[in-house]
């Protein structure tokens, strides 16, 4: 029985060789080259599923092993994906890395922006001279020739703006000229209709039932002036009432500010 077990395991062994056998043949005839993918749907695709293979690998190792990975990705985007191990940063991870390795991954850096910060300052300081000097300030500093650009330059500015002092005031008087001769075309229109109400006392009188006759309202440089003409419509009760001819006294102006 033992003997039997020992060929069945023998048998068993010898199929397991044959199989791995094939299957690196097989492996040899499929390999994937490793280059550079061209078709650009294929390379996303074969980037997201590396990278979470990837990601699961250094989640496992974590648990496991109770490791400290920190995993930082660039796409061919320019999109970023990380990982990082659970109560840790990345910040930490490159902290301990320095105290590791000795090597200073942040003095670079550091003095980068410690010069980007003199140059910033620098040009402050220069535009505030540059105002100071503008309102009459900070001259000794300044020799003859500088002395004359600045002169130069800040009658080019008085120029500029006394160009754009004219022109705006040349844009208020046409405004004002406008409003003026519609003002003016109210009062001819005005003037107008007190004529014809004069020569004729039924012109624009309506008789609806109420207590007078007409109602005329006007703009008058900013306020609403109502002229009413008091007359009593009741005369069409007495055929033998005479009309009383309009006139302008019969017109009485009210003033409403708004």
């Amino acid at each position: 029985f033992l003997l039997y077990l020992f060929v069945l395991s023998s048998k068993s062994i010898s199929s397991t060789k044959g199989q791995k056998i094939n299957r690196k043949k097989n492996m040899a005839r499929g390999k994937i080259q490793i280059k550079r993918i061209e078709n650009q749907t294929n390379r996303q695709v074969t980037y997201s599923k590396r990278r979470n293979g990837l990601f699961k690998k250094a989640h496992e190792l974590t648990v496991l092993c109770d490791a400290r990975i920190s995993i930082i990705m660039f796409s061919s985007s320019n999109k970023l994906h990380e990982y990082i191990s659970p109560n840790t940063t990345t910040k930490e991870i490159i902290d301990l890395y320095q105290t590791v390795s000795d090597v200073d991954v942040w003095s670079t850096q550091y003095e980068r922006m410690q010069e980007t910060k003199r140059k910033l300052l620098e040009t402050n300081r220069n535009l505030r001279t540059q105002i100071k000097q503008r309102l009459g300030e900070c001259l000794d500093e300044l020799d003859i020739q500088e002395l004359r650009s600045l002169e130069d330059e800040m009658e080019n500015t008085c120029k500029l703006v006394r160009e754009r002092k004219i022109k705006s005031l040349g844009n208020q008087i046409e405004t004002t000229k406008k409003k003026s001769k519609s003002q003016q075309d109210i009062q001819k229109n005005l003037i107008h209709e007190l004529e014809l109400r004069a020569e004729d006392p039924h012109y624009g009188l309506v008789d609806n039932g109420g207590d007078y006759d007409s109602v005329l309202g006007y703009q008058i440089e900013g306020s609403r002036a109502y002229a009413l003409r008091f007359h009593q419509n009741h005369h069409h009760h007495y055929p033998n009432h005479a009309l009383h001819a309009a006139s302008a006294s019969d017109i009485i102006t009210f003033h409403l500010l708004e």
